[in-house]
């Protein structure tokens, strides 16, 4: 099962870089260089749920040093908040732009499908991650910094036409689901320490 996760969201991860082809290419011509890392979000938060089933797959690789156990707590944080967010961000995304007009292609029913699995598959596997709340709140650090690079320097994922004339209340909503996500991650390692004391 975890294997065919992995293969699952490293295709998915490959995917999405090359979705964002066309953004990065513009940012590549258009902004500082350093804003490139903030233009990919939902395959970057795919990058790191892959990367964190690599800990899963591999569990006994040697004696973790603790620069090893922080690195491996980081990028579960962020696998989980960012997947989250942006797995929930994507659905909205399209559902609002189809709400307004925009016509829904096959894709768009592939992404609703995929970026519901991400967020539903970080939930899923807090129990088996090793994190803990100051990571998280890190990861949530990383997304409200994201977010404000996103809507100040005008790199947010491209949007539906439709939804265009909305981007003050996108660019709320966004932020907004950067703190909901950072509950929900909370509350996922709350449940994950009641079942390991049980």
């Amino acid at each position: 099962m975890l294997w065919l996760l992995f293969l699952v969201n490293a295709a998915g991860t490959v995917y999405g870089y090359m979705w964002y082809g066309n953004q990065l290419e513009y940012t590549w011509n258009h902004h500082p260089l350093w804003q490139l890392i903030f233009v990919p979000d939902s395959p970057t938060a795919s990058l790191f749920f892959t990367l964190s089933l690599l800990y899963l797959l591999f569990p006994h690789a040697g004696k973790p040093s603790k620069a090893f156990t922080a690195i491996r707590m980081g990028i579960e944080a962020l696998a989980v908040v960012t997947s989250m967010k942006y797995g929930i961000w994507a659905v909205a995304m399209i559902v609002g732009g189809a709400a307004q007009g925009d016509t829904l292609e096959w894709q768009h029913y592939m992404l609703i499908a995929s970026h519901l699995g991400m967020a539903i598959e970080a939930l899923l596997y807090v129990r088996f991650m090793i994190f803990k709340r100051m990571a998280a709140r890190l990861a949530t650090y990383w997304l409200i910094l994201n977010d404000t690079v996103d809507y100040t320097c005008m790199v947010f994922p491209w949007l539906p036409e439709e939804l265009e004339d909305d981007l003050a209340a996108v660019a709320a909503f966004t932020f907004g689901l950067s703190i909901f996500s950072y509950i929900g991650a909370l509350l996922s390692l709350h449940y994950r320490n009641k079942k390991t004391k049980m």
